[in-house]
């Protein structure tokens, strides 16, 4: 579990993207590694969080799979009392408080990424704006600037290098840095093949500004 990147991102956001990252590539040693060696507080409920939005980019199939190494290893914790109430939010709420985030990230560009997304189905743009931000991704519990850091590592070791462009973008305008989105690639070198991360660090330079 060593590998550089730690001194700009500190320890907790270092663990969140390894543990993304981990989970995505179906690195189930290094994910009950991870949870192992989890340090006095954690896994916490920003753990919860990382974990749970990890199905928005390797599907149900791989996150039931890392909830089954994560209960082995000694499990998440328990979930704090307001956790389970998400699902009583309502989807106009929902809808609201996920326009924000993606705002947020997509700026000047949001509408015209909007228009893309429902082009590609009837269906799709409203998943997006319904799940992945209104459900998902806008959550309380795991900081917005945090969630992008995942998504960062996430999308950076599958070679989504499109989606890695915009929401380096989106990290930066929630408030990270040029320096941790290059340190979050560091931190995961040891996990992933070189030549996605090469890629990644390409893109990063680019759209991390």
């Amino acid at each position: 579990m060593s590998g550089p990147g730690g001194e700009v991102l500190g320890g907790r956001d270092r663990r969140l993207v390894r543990l993304t990252a981990a989970i995505v590539l179906g690195a189930w040693d290094e994910l009950a590694a991870l949870r192992r060696e989890a340090p006095p507080g954690e896994p916490d409920r920003a753990w919860r969080e990382a974990v749970l939005q990890t199905h928005l980019f390797a599907g149900f199939p791989r996150l039931v799979e890392a909830y089954e190494v994560l209960e082995r290893a000694g499990g998440l914790g328990e979930p704090e009392a307001d956790e389970g109430e998400e699902g009583a939010l309502g989807l106009p709420a929902r809808r609201d408080r996920g326009a924000e985030l993606f705002d947020a990230i997509y700026r000047d560009q949001a509408a015209g990424v909007r228009e893309r997304l429902a082009a590609y189905h009837p269906d799709y743009g409203d998943w997006i704006a319904d799940h992945a931000y209104g459900r998902v991704l806008s959550r309380p519990g795991l900081a917005p600037r945090r969630r992008e850091l995942c998504a960062v590592v996430a999308l950076a070791v599958t070679g989504q290098d499109r989606q890695l462009a915009s929401h380096a973008r989106g990290a930066v305008r929630l408030g990270g840095s040029a320096a941790e989105l290059a340190a979050v690639i560091e931190a995961v070198v040891d996990l992933a093949p070189e030549e996605p991360l090469e890629r990644a660090r390409a893109v990063l330079a680019r759209f991390a500004r």
